[in-house]
């Protein structure tokens, strides 16, 4: 089939190739406009273009996916389907194009997680297990009927750059899978129960701030759904002081927030509990192991 792929982050590029190297033909990549970045504004693309380019596939980035001249350009493509990953949400006009229409590959088991940032969420809230879903287009933001469910056991090591990596390999075999599927025209799709449903709403600088009057399992696993990026983070003397990665420990203080330090050590206690610092960042500095933060900073 010709397929239009539309995507922007480095989550989707399994998928693009994945497609690439499939019997069908990606006639198309659509991503977000190129940007300007860091000190000398220099214009940067996405990874989904970079890729795009250097596979010579011609590439659509519109300011407005309502664009009349971005509609008619999708459709001299002349595409069977349209496959979504990591994107925008399209209007109804764009997604009801193609002939066999239009799928998003979504990195949790929804209805579960519906939202910008499903991945870091099922990690803070302490899901066992996620997982990803392609599902058709609707109106509605991520709620269509559902072509293909695959699960993967979240582990105590994972942290949100682990589980992106784990989910976009795994979301690449399962987006190849339903493109198969639609083309054989030989399946069942399942609704979504509205009533499942949980938010997954984009992460804010408030949401990544430790509050230590919580139980250390929980902020645990903000950190972990955090890192390597943006991370959680807490002040001390002013200073925004990242940590990475931290482990539960068993505390004779009772305040939350009160910091015991020792040469190799920083524990911090929390509602419940303490936890024990592993890595950590000072703004502005590199990331480091708690020995050596230690040697460079003073908690006094």
């Amino acid at each position: 089939m010709k397929i239009v792929f539309m995507g922007t982050p480095d989550f989707a590029i399994p998928s693009l190739k994945k497609l690439l190297e499939s019997k069908h033909e990606v006639v198309a990549v659509v991503t977000t406009p190129d940007k300007e970045r860091g000190r000398g504004q220099k214009i940067t693309f996405t990874p989904v273009k970079q890729f795009a380019l250097d596979n010579n596939i011609p590439v659509l980035q519109p300011q407005k996916l309502k664009d009349e001249e971005f509609i008619s350009g999708l459709k001299k493509n002349n595409a069977d389907l349209f496959v979504v990953v990591a994107f925008r949400i399209l209007p109804r006009e764009v997604f009801t194009l193609p002939v066999k229409g239009s799928f998003n590959l979504h990195a949790s088991l929804l209805p579960k997680y519906r939202g910008a940032a499903p991945i870091q969420w099922a990690i803070i809230n302490g899901e066992k297990e996620t997982g990803v879903t392609t599902f058709a287009l609707e109106n509605k933001v991520d709620t269509g009927n559902v072509y293909i469910q695959e699960k993967i056991v979240i582990e105590d090591s994972d942290d949100f750059g682990t589980l992106h990596d784990k989910l976009s390999s795994m979301g690449a075999e399962v987006v190849l899978r339903t493109v198969d599927l639609i083309e054989s025209g030989n399946y069942n799709m399942l609704p979504q129960n509205d009533a499942l449903a949980s938010p997954a709403p984009k992460i804010t600088k408030e949401i990544t701030e430790i509050d230590w009057r919580k139980p250390a399992a929980d902020i645990k696993n903000l950190i972990k759904g955090l890192s390597p990026s943006p991370g959680a983070f807490f002040t001390f003397n002013k200073k925004i002081i990242k940590i990475y990665k931290a482990n539960v420990v068993d505390s004779d203080f009772l305040v939350p927030g009160k910091i015991e330090i020792t040469k190799k050590s920083l524990v911090i206690s929390c509602g419940s509990k303490a936890l024990e610092i592993v890595e950590l960042q000072l703004e502005g500095k590199k990331r480091l192991s708690v020995e050596e933060f230690l040697r460079g900073f003073s908690f006094n």
